[in-house]
């Protein structure tokens, strides 16, 4: 399985657009070769250089395994919606306090729905996927202050 990005290269910069404190959208992402036994696919965005430990900016599970790709701003109807740590449901992108952080687009491929309210968090999520992941993708992307 892959997950790739015509917005940035893996592990080069995230445009600017996807910054908290620029546009606040999602870098458009492709997925391919997803396994034929997948039944929905999940997506976590994580930044592992935050001062205080990893900090989750997005959650999703739900998206049908044939999606393709995700538009900014945009998720299929079946997708669900996860509580990042800003405190929303949804993608709220990078605002490093200083320096470069790396930022994890994580992909996996499930063999199951999932039935978690909207607003769950990762380790809710990450529980849940427990057993179930039959294939995953990673896609790193980096972001800087702009001060």
């Amino acid at each position: 399985m892959k997950i790739l990005s015509p917005s940035f290269s893996n592990g080069q910069p995230l445009p600017r657009e996807c910054g908290y404190h620029y546009a606040n959208r999602n870098p458009e992402l492709l997925f391919s070769e997803v396994p034929a036994r997948a039944r929905s696919l999940a997506l976590i965005m994580d930044d592992p250089d935050a001062p205080s430990g990893t900090f989750v900016h997005w959650v999703v599970w739900n998206l049908p395994p044939a999606t393709a790709k995700l538009l900014p701003g945009k998720l299929p109807p079946e997708a669900c919606k996860g509580r990042n740590q800003f405190g929303d449901d949804g993608y709220d992108g990078p605002a490093p306090p200083s320096g470069v952080h790396r930022y994890f687009f994580r992909l996996f491929a499930l063999d199951t729905l999932l039935t978690l309210p909207t607003g769950t968090g990762r380790k809710e999520l990450e529980k849940a996927m427990a057993g179930h992941v039959v294939d995953e993708a990673a896609l790193m992307g980096t972001y800087s202050s702009h001060r």
